[in-house]
């Protein structure tokens, strides 16, 4: 079946809301294996922010979840595919980085730390995967940034999310995947 965008992200805030895991990778691979999820895709601008939001709130629990997945999908919905390669930056950090900024209410005009700890993340998740190169992948680059991201808010606001060593069960259906050169390559 053909999912628009939307569709998708009504799908992921409905199953992500069902979860209680402090796990943003449990959360995040459960939703990658559904049929409406694509190796590569948009979807994980959404996607990615919401199983951080949701593991952050279930260990927590200071989030309004509905409102947090509300205003993230407002923020990812028009976000291009394919931005890691055309833009430069990839969509997986700016889930992240748009859900620190709604968890500490930032905005353009915040003079205060939050502002500074969120450009602090991006730039972060960024350089670890300039590291690593392309081509792109979708899944990798969100293993990433939740990874940072959990490991971010554990120094930063003692935030503490369940976080167990990663292993893709992706790599088979991924034609450019680049094998051993991917820190969660599963041989």
């Amino acid at each position: 079946m053909n999912y628009t965008l939307e569709e998708k992200y009504n799908l992921i805030k409905e199953m992500v809301k069902e979860e209680t895991s402090k796990n943003p990778i449990t959360i995040l691979k459960k939703l990658m294996h559904k049929d409406f999820i694509n190796i590569h895709g948009p979807e994980h601008h959404f996607l990615d922010g919401a199983a951080f939001l949701v593991a952050c709130k279930n260990a927590e629990g200071k989030i309004d979840i509905d409102d947090c997945l509300d205003e993230l999908a407002k923020r990812t919905m028009n976000m291009p595919g394919a931005m890691c390669g055309l833009w430069g930056v990839c969509g997986s950090s700016c889930s992240l980085g748009a859900s620190l900024a709604i968890m500490n209410r930032t905005s353009p005009l915040s003079d205060n730390d939050y502002y500074r700890d969120n450009m602090e993340y991006t730039s972060s998740v960024i350089n670890k995967m300039s590291k690593i190169g392309g081509p792109r992948c979708c899944k990798r680059n969100a293993f990433l940034s939740i990874i940072a991201a959990a490991e971010f808010v554990k120094n930063k606001y003692n935030i503490d999310l369940e976080i167990n060593e990663v292993k893709c069960e992706f790599s088979p259906l991924n034609v450019q995947c680049i094998k051993e050169r991917c820190p969660f390559y599963n041989k």
